[in-house]
Formats: structure tokens, C-alpha cells, sequence
């Protein structure tokens, strides 16, 4: 695979058939959020004895995809491994963790390997001889008012070579070193960027900032988009507060087993629509039940801005809004929300196109839930526009998921590549690594289909990859070639 693709369908498996799976296995478990809790195969007695219910249940299976976890041998895999597992345990073989292969384990060691050395690089803000340059550094990055209490606590560093800041990412189980994060800041005119890097690579980079602190007897929590902003709300109002690896964009679920101890968890993602809309996508993963959204606002901003305004960030936690909401409701209810459409009338009309303006007045911008058709005779340019139209919001930070049924991947992903880096990159072959570097960051996937295919399972891999990766866009080239070209009725 040139690029992340979600996996082929996987086999649907509903949570009755694991319940009664489980049940006809005699493995104990218990209800939780996301997953269902169980003792785990991999740790403490081997052989065919019963696993025993007063072992600690360290094994998550998710409710919806029935992939597990188990958060103390950090194994994984599908619902599929897991029965194998249960099988094997049965005729008296120690269950084996599915593997990685060699190439990516290589990867994963050189990735911890290069964090560990810019780890011992990096120093404590205070510990930086000129005092001048430490209030610059805090200035530029907006945490004058963040403490050096607070900073030593998360254990953030300052890499000066690099002129960013480091956030660690050390293992739940042994508290070691599994990778970083670098955030740096890029001034263009007025404009400021944050930008990030991360060891290992995004894809495998699963740390929730922040959770080596919480304690077991923690039941509620506050969920951020920023690790900055973890801070903030800790400094602030004392509470319990993690940081997601991508921020807004995306909720793996391999991060809900870590979640599910929380009876309460407030979600403060940022402080725009798009937050907004990412942190109701997420409390539906996370249980509605159990959810409280911070809504963005003038007197709401991010958590670090509502420090550095001296706002009174617990009186913001607790005006948070229950994300359950009953079938029917009064326009009281609505009030809030009609009128924070009517004050951010541009961030509504959707994520804008920065390449193609004359698109934003027509579309109005990238909206969810909405269809758009491009129509055109053969070799017209359809696919080179939806995949530079495409890029231009996945570049924005808008996941998104291609079904290219009329030409393969490889010959996609080069088009995208070549628009990407704005050059004939077959004339400047040196320069291939560094910019499919930078594309694989992007939050791209593509479905491994060709040719026509049922409608069925398509839809399955569309709902997986939403579930999965937080898609919100798909693009389906062309729809004569997914459905064939006999038998179009009206209904298909």
C-alpha cells in the first residue's frame, strides 16, 4: 500500500454475537462505554484453565468494531485474533499477541531511538541561562501565564536547535519513553502557525497527553485538542485533563480503552465550529451518556486563551452542555445554538477552499451531510479537479476518504503528490522522499476497490472508515463504474 488504507471490510460483528460468544466461552466480562471489559489472555495464567474473574480486567473489546486491547501487554487485533487466541488457549498453547512485522517494528524502535536523543537534547524552560530568550519563547508560544510547576508536572522541555516545544509521550505500564511531540511556531505577516511533528509517525503516534497523572480513582475528565490547552485546564481549575494526538480531527479507537474508568468526560476541543462539530462526532464514540460539551464561544474560548484572559475556567466546565439529548425539544434549548450560527456566519458556511475562490461562492465551503454531483464528458479533467479540490481540504485538516474505482491508487496518490508538491517531482527525483514525507501526514485514505463492486460493501467500508478514522468527506470516482454500467435503476 503506497498509503494508510482502511483495511478491506472487516467481518461485521454485532456486540449480541460477542456477548454470547463470551458467555459460551465462560469468559467473564462486564459492560463498559465503548467496549466490553474482560481479564485479559495474554497476562497470568496460561493453558485451558477458565479465566477467573477476580483477575484485573485489562482486555477492552470495542462495542462496534470487535478489536481489543489489552492495556496491560499492549497486544491488539481483531475480533477475529481474539477468537483465534481463545481457541488456542483451549488446547493448552499460550496465546501469541498478533505480531508487527520486522519492518515496522525496526521502524517503531528507530522512531523511540531519535525521540530518546532529542529528549536529552531538550531542556526545561527554566533551566534556559537567558532569561530574556525563556519569556520570548513563552511569549511566542502564549504560555506567559502557564507555571513552571505546571510545565515540570507534564514534563515539557524546550528543544532550542529546533526553537520548539516537547511534549513527551512515556508508557502507561512502565512509564519509558515511546515518543514525542515537537510544536513550533511560523509567523507569516500578522498570521501565526503552529506546526507539528511527531516520532513515531502520526499513524502509530497514540499518546493521550496527560495520562500517566490521572490516578485510578479519577472518574471524571476533561478531553482537549491541544496539549497546551491540558495544561491550561490544569493550572486553572485542577482538573483531571488530557490532550488527543490529533487533535479535532480524529478519535481513534484504540485510545478508547484508556477512556473508559471516566464516568464524566467534559469535551473542550477548541474554540471554533469545526471543534465543535468534532467534539458531538466524538462524545457518540466516547457514550453520550456519560458526555458534557464546552460549546466555543467570545466568553468560551480554547482553554489556554480563557487562562491568558483570566477567564474563570471552572465556571466554563460547568456551564457545559449534556451531549444526550432527548427526541424532542423546545426552541429554548435551540436558542444557543441558532444563535451561535447567526455570529459565526463564515465558519457555517463550511471549511473554504484556499485554491479555488470562485468554488467558495458557489458551495459556500466544505459542509458535512451535503452531496455535491460533478458532472462532464470523458477526459474533461473530473478527477484531476475533485483530487486538487480534495487535497485542498485534506490539507486543512478535513479527513477524508477516496473511492477511486476507475483508476488504481498508485496512479491516484501520484497525481495528488505531483498537485501537492506543485512540481514535476519525476524531474527532481532527490526531492521524492521529503515531500511524500510531508503528503503522508495528510489525513488520506483511499478504499482498495477497483472496478464495480456491491453497493453494500462499499457503504460497510465507508461506516468502518468513519468509525475508524473520523471521515468526513468521501470521494467516489466515478458512480457509473462502483455500480457497472447495466442495470441502473432509479433506486441504486
Amino acid at each position: 500500500d503506497v498509503l494508510p488504507s482502511p483495511d478491506g471490510p472487516v467481518p461485521s460483528v454485532s456486540i449480541t454475537e460477542i456477548r454470547q460468544y463470551l458467555r459460551a466461552q465462560e469468559i467473564p466480562f462486564h459492560d463498559g462505554y465503548s467496549c466490553l471489559h474482560t481479564p485479559s489472555l495474554f497476562t497470568g495464567d496460561r493453558g485451558d484453565q477458565p479465566l477467573s474473574a477476580n483477575a484485573p480486567f485489562t482486555l477492552f473489546i470495542d462495542k462496534t468494531t470487535g478489536s481489543f486491547l489489552c492495556t496491560a501487554t499492549l497486544a491488539e487485533g481483531t475480533w477475529h485474533d481474539f477468537r483465534a487466541n481463545v481457541e488456542m488457549r483451549h488446547r493448552g498453547v499460550t496465546p501469541i499477541p498478533p505480531g508487527t512485522s520486522e519492518e515496522m517494528e525496526e521502524e517503531m524502535r528507530q522512531a523511540r531511538e531519535d525521540a530518546r536523543c532529542i529528549w536529552e537534547r531538550a531542556l526545561p524552560l527554566w533551566e534556559l541561562l537567558d532569561e530574556k530568550e525563556t519569556e520570548e519563547t513563552r511569549a511566542l508560544f502564549g504560555i506567559s501565564q502557564v507555571t513552571d510547576a505546571t510545565l515540570k508536572r507534564f514534563g515539557v522541555r524546550y528543544l532550542r536547535a529546533a526553537r520548539s516545544l516537547v511534549f513527551p509521550w512515556f508508557s502507561p505500564q512502565d512509564g519509558t519513553l515511546k515518543g514525542l511531540k515537537l510544536l513550533r511556531v511560523e509567523k507569516k505577516g500578522g498570521t501565526i502557525t503552529y506546526v507539528e511533528e511527531t516520532l513515531p509517525r502520526f499513524d502509530s503516534y497514540r499518546n493521550l497527553f496527560g495520562l500517566p497523572l490521572i490516578g485510578r480513582r479519577d472518574t471524571e475528565l476533561v478531553l482537549t485538542g491541544w496539549e497546551l490547552d491540558a495544561l491550561a485546564l490544569h493550572q486553572a481549575a485542577g482538573v483531571a485533563s488530557v490532550a488527543l494526538p490529533r487533535g479535532a480531527s480524529c478519535l481513534s479507537p484504540t485510545l478508547l480503552p484508556y477512556l473508559e474508568q471516566f464516568k464524566r468526560i467534559t469535551l473542550w476541543l477548541g474554540e471554533d465550529l469545526r471543534s465543535w462539530e468534532a467534539a458531538k462526532l466524538f462524545a457518540r464514540k466516547l457514550s453520550l451518556k456519560r458526555c458534557s460539551l464546552v460549546r466555543p464561544g467570545n466568553l468560551q474560548p480554547r482553554p489556554l486563551e480563557a487562562l491568558n484572559q483570566g477567564l474563570n475556567v471552572t465556571k466554563i466546565l460547568r456551564s457545559a452542555l449534556l451531549a444526550g439529548h432527548k427526541s424532542i425539544v423546545s426552541f429554548r434549548q435551540l436558542r444557543e445554538e441558532v444563535f451561535g450560527e447567526l455570529v459565526n456566519t463564515e465558519q457555517v458556511s463550511g471549511v473554504k477552499w484556499a485554491r479555488f475562490p470562485e468554488l467558495n461562492k458557489l458551495l459556500k465551503g466544505h459542509r458535512r451531510g451535503e452531496l455535491t454531483i460533478f458532472t462532464g464528458p470523458t477526459g474533461s479533467g473530473k478527477t484531476t479537479f475533485i483530487s486538487e479540490y480534495a487535497l485542498d481540504l485534506c490539507m486543512q485538516g478535513v479527513c477524508t476518504l477516496w473511492g477511486s474505482f476507475e483508476i488504481n491508487n498508485v496512479r491516484l496518490a501520484k497525481i495528488m503528490l505531483t498537485q501537492f508538491a506543485g512540481r514535476r517531482l519525476e524531474d527532481q527525483l532527490e526531492l521524492y522522499d521529503e515531500w511524500a514525507d510531508r503528503f503522508e501526514e495528510l489525513p488520506l485514505y483511499f478504499m482498495t476497490f477497483h472496478g464495480q463492486q456491491s453497493i453494500k460493501t462499499v457503504i460497510d467500508t465507508m461506516q468502518h472508515a468513519v468509525y475508524m478514522y473520523d471521515i468526513t468527506h468521501v470521494v467516489v470516482d466515478n458512480l457509473q463504474f462502483m455500480m457497472g454500467h447495466e442495470h441502473i435503476s432509479v433506486d441504486r
